[in-house]
């Protein structure tokens, strides 16, 4: 039996690797490369960088590590996965609920820099939204919700008034942090706690309600 649940927000703030854009492709190959070269275990690496800046990632997989070090391997990662689009596709649904998220307020709110967002987001044939919180946009990474937070005050929308969309644990814990309702999308989500949980955005409706707050309805 379909079961349908509702809410009704103001905003909608969307983490794009995992919950817009299936990149996983990219990351195994750039990831799992770095951690061959460090002497790392692959598995336990992927098991970390999912949502994370990268930087971030270096730093507890390698914590004895300076983070002078972490940042500019970071940004030869972020050179790597922006180069390579082999296999970047959309997550199912995502090109139609961007497309009903036309005229709604919402942000993108990733852990990528504008670069390989905004390559990406192309890549998978996707629209870039007018507002964006990237890498660059924000001094903490995910988990800390200052980039949720940000797009919030950008949007003018209080942050219990927001729902995030996410994928991963750090993603799932920065909206929980930012006092937000969040709903899991994929896989990797359903572990981690969100408020709601959905294998793929094809589950969702979004409705504009006349004073200004949006209905999304989920169906499991």
């Amino acid at each position: 039996m379909t079961v349908a649940t509702e809410l009704s927000v103001r905003a909608l703030l969307l983490d794009m690797d995992g919950t817009l854009v299936n990149s996983d492709a990219v990351v195994e190959r750039c990831w799992r490369r770095w951690a061959a070269d460090h002497g790392l275990d692959g598995d336990h690496t992927m098991s970390v960088v999912h949502g994370r800046q990268g930087h971030l990632s270096m730093a507890i997989l390698l914590p004895d590590r300076p983070m002078e070090q972490n940042l500019a391997e970071n940004r030869q990662m972020l050179a790597l996965e922006t180069a390579d689009t082999e296999g970047v596709v959309e997550v199912p649904g995502a090109a139609a609920f961007l497309a009903a998220l036309a005229g709604l307020p919402h942000a993108l709110v990733t852990s990528a820099d504008l670069a390989l967002a905004r390559t990406r987001m192309a890549a998978a044939g996707l629209p870039m939204p007018e507002l964006a919180i990237t890498a660059e946009s924000v001094g903490a990474s995910k988990p800390d919700p200052e980039g949720f937070l940000k797009a919030a005050a950008e949007l003018g929308v209080a942050p219990e008034h927001c729902l995030a969309l996410e994928d991963s644990e750090a993603g799932i814990a920065a909206g929980r942090a930012a006092g937000m309702r969040v709903l899991g999308v994929g896989p990797r989500a359903a572990a981690h706690r969100p408020t709601l949980h959905v294998d793929t955005l094809e589950q969702v409706r979004l409705t504009a309600g006349p004073d200004g707050t949006v209905l999304v309805q989920v169906t499991a």
